[in-house]
């Protein structure tokens, strides 16, 4: 079933494809979990489907191979294994391979998720393949954060923003792909981000969810354990911990913004949202939780940076 919330985007690139007005590189950006990269695969299958009046039929080998990213003219780039960004190596392997001879005689496609995380020598790197592309070729990057790319690489990208679905249209996703659970209470804990959702097992999010919302009340009423949560939340689901955690917090915060006038009160003041933290402490936080879900990947003492994000979101503030 594809996604509906993404048909306005496909029949976007269905029309410009039939017109034969493709861009030679694409920017997604994605509300996270939204199905950006489930997009660029599916834009991949479009232009290197055997079976063009269909395309992409889903059914044919190439939409096959395409779908295991294992099509000789499709080359994929995203984080290795430990990494946290993607480097200028697999950049200029890129660049050259989309240099070469299609193998089946038409479009060479690049794909890179996520784009947000190329560090500056790989998106240089990449400046060069944007600014001479090849003929039939499309290069798709997929970003949560396409401010984190130089201005150079997004002036030289068409774009598609991909907001979040209803949660109505997430449940419905998640129950016809991956089967019958309680996914109302996942995508609570997770927000709405069904392609994130489909990753996990429902029952084990709903039930640290609801330890979680436990946790985090202790920690404002001060009855948590700081070295002892941290210790636990470091062994057992550290990122799905996180996950919630940052989902509550902006749930929170979203809470408190009706409006743009509103909003510049709120940033200008002293205004406390949860937990006793102004909108400014709130947002800082935020950012921490997220830096951490992203560097779970490299070494470093989990137990420790939980801690000192459990002390500094239960630290006392005056009245």
């Amino acid at each position: 079933m594809n996604p509906v919330w993404l048909e306005p985007q496909m029949q976007r690139l269905r029309a410009a494809f039939a017109a034969g007005r493709m861009p030679h590189a694409l920017l997604i950006h994605e509300a996270p979990g939204a199905g950006g990269q489930w997009l660029a695969y599916w834009a991949a299958q479009l232009l290197l489907c055997t079976d063009p009046p269909h395309a992409p039929c889903g059914q044919c080998a190439a939409c096959a191979h395409v779908r295991r990213g294992q099509h000789p003219d499709l080359m994929v780039l995203g984080l290795q294994e430990r990494a946290t960004q993607i480097r200028i190596e697999q950049v200029r392997d890129l660049a050259a391979d989309l240099a070469l001879t299609a193998h089946q005689g038409g479009y060479k496609v690049g794909l890179i998720s996520p784009a947000d995380d190329m560090n500056r020598f790989a998106a240089n790197a990449l400046l060069k393949t944007l600014e001479e592309p090849a003929p039939r070729t499309l290069l798709v990057l997929v970003a949560s954060v396409p401010s984190r790319l130089p201005t150079t690489i997004l002036s030289r990208c068409q774009r598609l923003r991909l907001g979040a679905p209803t949660r109505a249209q997430a449940i419905e996703w998640l129950t016809a792909t991956q089967g019958a659970a309680d996914w109302p209470q996942v995508l609570a804990a997770l927000g709405d981000a069904p392609f994130v959702a489909a990753t996990l097992d429902p029952a084990m999010v709903t039930r640290t969810a609801l330890e979680m919302r436990q946790a985090l009340a202790q920690l404002a009423d001060g009855s948590l354990d700081p070295v002892g949560s941290a210790e636990r939340w470091a062994r057992d689901e550290p990122a799905l911990r996180l996950r919630c955690f940052e989902n509550w917090l902006t749930e929170r915060i979203r809470g408190e913004f009706e409006g743009a006038d509103r909003a510049a009160e709120l940033r200008a003041s002293a205004h406390r949202v949860c937990s006793g933290l102004t909108i400014k402490e709130a947002f800082e936080i935020l950012d921490a939780v997220r830096e951490l879900r992203s560097s779970l990947d490299v070494p470093i003492n989990r137990s420790v940076a939980l801690e000192a994000l459990l002390r500094r979101m239960g630290a006392p503030r005056a009245a």
